[in-house]
């Protein structure tokens, strides 16, 4: 964790700065708006989660909006809310995000419950694309007129990589990058920064839904058994273990920090050396 006796709140400079973390009710969303507290922010998390999760923070520091991101209206009315309750936005963390696995055809069952759709397609880039789009636009407003601030949009390995019974997922984080490279040229001039992460494969959470594994087996044509094993597989990345939660939380603080300066237009892999970019 960066919040300790090397990465202090004042080398990092975020001492007071407020973050907004979509999607941060769970899993690396969750891990990522905990390290903004730990060093020193205030932290509003935007999530569909009906109650507001709970973080070890000092009283003050943390509020929840409950947000569509795929709904212009409800992103407009959080960060008014944000500002209204902190003053002002520094830094967004583009996390929201879906994967539903589809497979283009199923040889086993033509337009069975596990090929894709129209519906799961619109669904994924609704969320994906059409909330990234939507929540950059509204805080990309506050930040350019302070002319400073940070846009970090979350990616995935899948996004460099492609993945099997996740086409549409691995499309949309591509997308991500090429919006994270183009927003880069348009608002760095104004003296905001727009920088990506995308995470590899990640220690298990407890989040993997039995129907989002026994869609990603059927596409795979696995069992979920198979497909669980799988998770903890050390061969996979060349550092021999899954990623931590808590090592893209780290990578956030730090793109958002003064020590990051110069640090644009470019997506951060935290693969483990799985993915090369």
């Amino acid at each position: 964790m960066l919040g300790g006796l090397f990465m202090s709140e004042s080398w990092l400079g975020l001492e007071g700065k407020t973050v907004i973390v979509t999607g941060g009710a769970s899993g690396i969303g969750k891990a990522v708006a905990q390290e903004f507290l730990n060093v020193g922010c205030n932290v509003v998390v935007s999530d569909m989660a009906p109650e507001a999760p709970e973080f070890d923070t000092a009283a003050g520091r943390f509020h929840y909006v409950k947000t569509d991101v795929t709904s212009a209206e409800d992103v407009d009315a959080m960060v008014k809310e944000v500002v209204d309750t902190f003053g002002t936005v520094d830094v967004l963390v583009n996390n929201a995000g879906i994967n539903i696995p589809r497979l283009l055809v199923d040889p086993k069952e033509p337009k069975g419950q596990y090929e894709l759709d129209e519906a799961v397609w619109d669904k994924v880039c609704g969320v994906n694309l059409k909330g990234v789009f939507f929540c950059a636009q509204a805080v990309g407003r506050i930040l350019v007129e302070k002319g400073e601030g940070v846009i970090i949009n979350m990616s995935s390995e899948s996004g460099l990589e492609g993945s099997e019974g996740q086409s549409v997922y691995a499309a949309t984080k591509n997308a991500v990058n090429s919006l994270t490279r183009s927003w880069a040229k348009e608002l760095g001039k104004q003296g905001v920064r727009v920088v990506g992460v995308a995470p590899g494969i990640m220690e298990a959470t407890g989040l993997r839904t039995l129907a989002y594994e026994s869609a990603l087996a059927y596409t795979r044509g696995i069992t979920v058994d198979d497909l669980r094993a799988g998770y903890s597989k050390t061969s996979t990345t060349p550092l021999g273990r899954s990623g931590k939660l808590s090592e893209v939380a780290d990578m956030c603080v730090y793109l958002a920090s003064q020590r990051s300066s110069y640090v644009h237009g470019v997506t951060i892999n935290v693969a483990g050396g799985k993915t090369r970019g």
